[in-house]
């Protein structure tokens, strides 16, 4: 029998359990957990060989689980240019002029991640011509920070081959001026137009980018996430890391619901993976986003009394391949942020489940960021389950009443009439939408406290829930949700030994102060691969 080789005691341990919540020490042998109970138990199976670390009354947790992410461009994300907090139309076009100096000459300018909300009451979104002149040889291609909307140059769109000739996209906007001419901003389905002219990253980069988002997610107590793939590449680039033995955070790789016949046959052929690297599940979008004016919605937007968003994939496609999925026994997980969008997975998911009959189905609706107040029990009722990220409500709600109305609001970001009405929720950040920062989101479930300080008492208060419902949302939810809840989400012998030590209980501190926390150590099957100094 192995040794032990790391031992925490004196330490505030929420185990997950519910009948058995805390405990103040644990104890790992091997990639698993030997003991959670007593410091005096943990100690009897001390060697010279086992680390032993005195909390001193810090937190642990089990591994923080990201419900939905897009890893690898998370990766990409942090080595390109930063315009989430540009804070004017001139700030935003210095640090793309700044950053295309840094270039080789043809290379793309991709990420970005800009929020044209910053930027004042008249929310003017960004065109070509702003930055043309700053990149005269660089082919540029930055999304919004939600991923619904992109900005091409001139350049871009020369290579995308997009002129004022060009039709329209089913299910996307090529935003024009006045005159018919592309702006360069492109939304939904349109920006496929631009991203298939992009030049595929080499693998060597592909895998430093994994690498990156690996070690980032690390640092913020992050061991599991559910990887949203577009396509199969980032599914390739996990399979070379898990084959070298780089893996240092599990993944749950998730493609594209139209190939669901491939996922079915590659599932036959090799099963479904291993505790590192798993798959089975499928994703799509019904929708797009609030931000970009392209959620579905029942009714026009508040802002815009012509507009009610678009959906992205006509719900008949939609129903057919989530029937042809789920007869084949796969995981179904879409994108549905307006209220209409919504209710339309939730009517296919029930038909589905009907003509299909039972099983152990466990549907998701991704974001379920608007609902219609009539629908908020129908997630429970059909055990539908909701995965939301906490984030993005304290960072939609500095702009989202004036587009939405405050009637519509009440539901927004739902989290406590999710929960009073027994539907699971689980969280996760949408990286490299959002920061992959469980403990901000801990913050923005509990608080709603806007990122502009300007609901200090939350936006939309009754929708708050507690820390210890936002942890397990994070941790046991966020395990059911990827068929991960036997090994992950929760701290007992014999579990894989996935945890976090936090430098304070956050259970016992104000609300407020929770995003002050930090992460002093991150173990995922019993192997440090994050501790602070």
């Amino acid at each position: 029998m192995q040794n032990v080789s790391l031992v925490i005691v004196n330490a505030r341990v929420w185990t997950g359990s519910r009948t058995r919540p805390w405990a103040d020490a644990v104890a790992v042998r091997g990639d698993r957990l030997a003991a959670v109970g007593s410091s005096a138990e943990a100690m009897k199976l001390v060697t010279p060989a086992t680390r032993v670390i005195d909390a001193h009354g810090r937190m642990v947790t089990p591994g923080f689980l990201d419900s939905h992410v897009h890893f690898v461009d998370g990766g990409f994300d942090l080595t390109s240019v930063q315009l989430r907090d540009a804070a004017t139309p001139s700030d935003f076009i210095g640090r793309i002029k700044a950053f295309a100096a840094t270039l080789p000459e043809g290379a793309w300018m991709q990420g970005g991640a800009w929020d044209h909300t910053r930027w004042g009451t008249h929310n003017e979104l960004p065109t070509r011509a702003w930055i043309d002149s700053v990149t005269p040889r660089t082919p540029v291609w930055i999304q919004r920070l939600d991923g619904h909307m992109g900005l091409a140059n001139s350049t871009a769109l020369a290579a995308a081959h997009i002129t004022r000739d060009t039709p329209d996209i089913d299910g996307g906007t090529i935003v024009r001026d006045a005159t018919g001419e592309p702006t360069g901003v492109l939304k939904d389905n349109a920006m496929g137009l631009v991203e298939r002219a992009i030049p595929t990253p080499p693998l060597e980069l592909q895998d430093r980018a994994l690498d990156a988002a690996m070690a980032y997610v690390a640092a913020q107590g992050v061991t599991a996430v559910t990887n949203m793939g577009y396509g199969w590449d980032d599914w390739a680039t996990f399979e070379r890391a898990h084959a070298a033995g780089r893996l240092t955070t599990r993944i749950y790789s998730v493609v594209p619901l139209r190939d669901w016949a491939r996922l079915r046959d590659t599932i036959a052929a090799r099963g479904r993976g291993d505790a590192w690297l798993h798959w089975g599940g499928l994703k799509a979008f019904a929708d797009g986003s609030l931000g970009s004016h392209t959620a579905a919605m029942l009714a026009p937007f508040t802002d815009a009394p012509h507009d009610s968003g678009l959906l992205v994939t006509p719900p008949s496609m939609l129903y057919v391949w989530a029937a042809a999925a789920d007869q084949a026994g796969l995981q179904i997980m879409v994108h549905a942020i307006g209220d209409r969008a919504i209710r339309e997975m939730l009517d296919i998911f029930e038909r589905v489940a009907r003509e299909n009959g039972p099983r152990d189905r466990r549907f998701r609706i991704e974001h379920a960021q608007h609902i219609a107040a009539s629908d908020v029990s129908r997630f429970g009722h059909l055990n539908v389950l909701a995965s939301m990220q906490p984030y993005h409500a304290i960072d939609d709600g500095r702009w989202a009443d004036p587009i939405i109305g405050p009637e519509r609001a009440k539901t927004t970001y739902a989290f406590r009439s999710l929960l009073d009405t027994h539907a699971t929720i689980a969280f996760g950040s949408d990286w490299d939408v959002a920061p992959a920062t469980p403990i901000e989101g801990i913050y923005a479930a509990v608080t709603r406290r806007t990122l502009d300080d300007a609901h200090p008492d939350g936006w939309v208060p009754a929708q708050k829930i507690t820390v210890d419902e936002a942890l397990h949302a994070y941790t046991t939810a966020a395990a059911y949700t990827a068929f991960a809840e036997h090994d992950l989400g929760t701290l007992a012998v014999g579990r894989l030994a996935d945890l976090v030590l936090i430098d304070r209980d956050l259970t016992r501190i104000p609300p407020d102060t929770t995003r002050d926390a930090h992460v002093d150590l991150t173990v995922v099957g019993g192997r440090i691969v994050y501790e602070r100094q």
